[in-house]
C-alpha cells in the first residue's frame, strides 16, 4: 500500500519482499528504516485481518520506545485512517488491530521479554539490547523476526551471528533511500562529511563505525585465494601467561596486494623443544623463512638446530610504526577459523593520553599474533634506506 502514487523508502520495499525469518536492516540517519518497518507491518495487519497475531515491537527502554515507534505508529495509522481509541489500550500499551493484537515492550526489566510467545517481532536499534536480550525474543518468536540499527558499532554478534544465518537477509540503506527528506535535512547529513569521518561513515553511508583507536580493519575469509604465494611465518615467543604464535602470512598479487592471515598456533606454556614439535607436525616446510622476535636470539637458534629456516625479525628506529604503516597500506583477511587472532586485531588499539588524544603508539596488549604479521611485513615487504624502512 503505502501512498498510493509515491516512491517509498528502499526499506519497505526490502522488507515486504523478504522470504526470510530473520530481516535485518542496517542503515545511516534518516534512511526511512523505522517508519517503513512500522508500515509494512501495518499493512501485513490490515491484508490479514482477524488472525489473531501477536506482534513485539521492541526497544530497549520504555521512554525511548514511546518517543519513536509508538509515536510513528500512532501516526501511521492516523494517516491511514484506522486509528480508533477503543482499540489502543494505552495502561498496557497495546493496540488491535484487525483482529491481531501489537503490543510495545521494552528490554529493560528481564520478565518482559521471558516468558512472552509472539509471531512476529520487530526490534527496533536491536543494537541497544544485549545478546542475551536478543536471544530471548528470537526464541520466543515463531514466526518473522525484524531488527534495524544504526551501525555505531564497531563489532557485534548481529555481524558475527546474526547477518551469517542462513535464513536471515540483510539490507543496508541510507539518506539517499528516503525520497521524503527535504533539502535542508540531506545538506545537514551531508555535512557530516567535513566534520567527522566515522559520523559519516555511520549515519551518511550506512556503514559499520570505526573507532579512533582501532589501527586495523580485518576481513573474513574461508577459503584462500589459490592465487596468494606464502610469504613467510610470523612466531611471537611466549611461556607462561603470553601465548606462543605462528601465523602463516600470504600475499595477494605484487608487493602492494592483499594480505591473507592463518593462525597455526596460540598457545601458552610451550617450550621451544614444543614449539619445534608442533611446527614438524604442522609440516612446516624446512626451506619456508619464519620470522620471529629478534628480542630472544638463544631461542631462534635452538629452532635452527631443530632444522627450521628462523630469522630474526628486522629492529630499527620506530620499527613497531613502521611495521603497523605497511599492514596499514593492505587489506587485510583473517581466516574465519582463528578466533583468537580476530580477537585479538578488534582489540589492537592506538595509546591515548587522559584527554583522549592518540600517542601514535600502540597498547601493548593483544599483540602477540598482530606481532607475528608484522615481523613478516616488516622483513619481506619494505626495503630499508638509512634509518627509515619504506613499503
Amino acid at each position: 500500500m503505502g501512498q498510493k502514487g509515491l516512491r517509498q523508502p528502499k526499506t519497505y520495499y526490502d522488507l515486504k519482499g523478504c522470504k526470510n525469518r530473520l530481516s535485518i536492516h542496517q542503515g545511516g540517519s534518516r534512511s526511512g528504516k523505522t517508519f517503513s518497518c512500522l508500515q509494512v507491518i501495518a499493512e501485513w495487519c490490515a491484508s490479514n485481518p482477524n488472525s489473531g497475531w501477536v506482534i513485539s515491537i521492541v526497544r530497549k527502554t520504555f521512554p525511548s520506545l514511546r518517543g519513536s515507534v509508538l509515536r510513528d505508529f500512532i501516526q501511521i495509522l492516523t494517516t491511514q485512517g484506522w486509528y480508533t481509541e477503543k482499540h489502543h489500550n494505552k495502561t498496557e500499551q497495546t493496540y488491535n488491530l484487525f483482529g491481531n493484537m501489537i503490543e510495545f515492550i521494552s528490554v529493560d526489566s528481564p520478565d518482559r521479554i521471558r516468558g512472552r510467545k509472539r509471531n512476529l517481532c520487530y526490534v527496533n536499534e536491536i543494537n541497544e539490547l544485549t545478546r542475551d536480550e536478543v536471544y530471548q525474543l528470537l526464541m520466543r518468536t515463531t514466526h518473522k523476526f525484524v531488527c534495524d540499527f544504526n551501525p555505531s558499532m564497531e563489532y557485534s554478534f548481529i555481524y558475527d551471528e546474526l547477518i551469517p544465518r542462513s535464513d536471515a537477509s540483510f539490507f543496508r540503506s541510507t539518506y539517499k533511500d528516503n525520497p521524503f527528506l527535504n533539502a535542508e535535512t540531506i545538506a545537514e547529513i551531508e555535512r557530516l562529511k567535513e566534520t567527522d569521518e566515522n559520523y559519516w561513515r555511520v549515519f551518511g553511508l550506512g556503514l559499520k563505525g570505526i573507532s579512533r583507536e582501532t589501527i586495523f580493519v580485518t576481513h573474513n575469509y574461508k577459503q584462500r585465494p589459490e592465487q596468494a604465494k606464502l610469504l613467510a611465518y610470523g612466531l611471537d615467543w611466549g611461556y607462561a601467561t603470553d601465548p606462543t604464535t605462528l601465523m602463516a602470512v600470504y600475499l595477494l598479487g605484487d608487493n602492494a596486494g592483499d594480505i591473507y592471515i592463518e593462525e597455526m598456533l596460540y598457545e601458552t606454556g610451550l617450550t621451544n623443544q614444543d614449539i619445534a614439535v608442533y611446527m614438524r607436525d604442522l609440516d612446516i616446510p624446512r626451506h619456508m623463512e619464519i620470522i620471529a622476535d629478534s628480542a630472544e636470539p638463544k631461542s631462534i637458534e635452538e629452532l635452527r638446530r631443530e632444522g627450521f629456516n628462523v630469522k630474526p625479525a628486522k629492529k630499527g628506529p620506530d620499527s613497531i610504526r613502521q611495521g603497523i604503516d605497511i599492514m596499514r597500506r593492505r587489506k587485510l583477511f583473517v581466516q574465519a577459523e582463528s578466533v583468537n587472532t580476530h580477537k585479538e586485531f578488534r582489540n589492537y588499539k592506538w595509546k591515548t593520553d587522559k584527554d583522549g588524544r592518540m600517542l601514535g603508539q600502540p597498547v601493548s596488549m593483544y599483540d602477540h599474533a598482530v606481532d607475528a604479521v608484522r615481523y613478516v611485513c616488516l622483513n619481506k615487504l619494505s626495503k630499508k634506506q638509512g634509518n627509515y624502512y619504506l613499503s
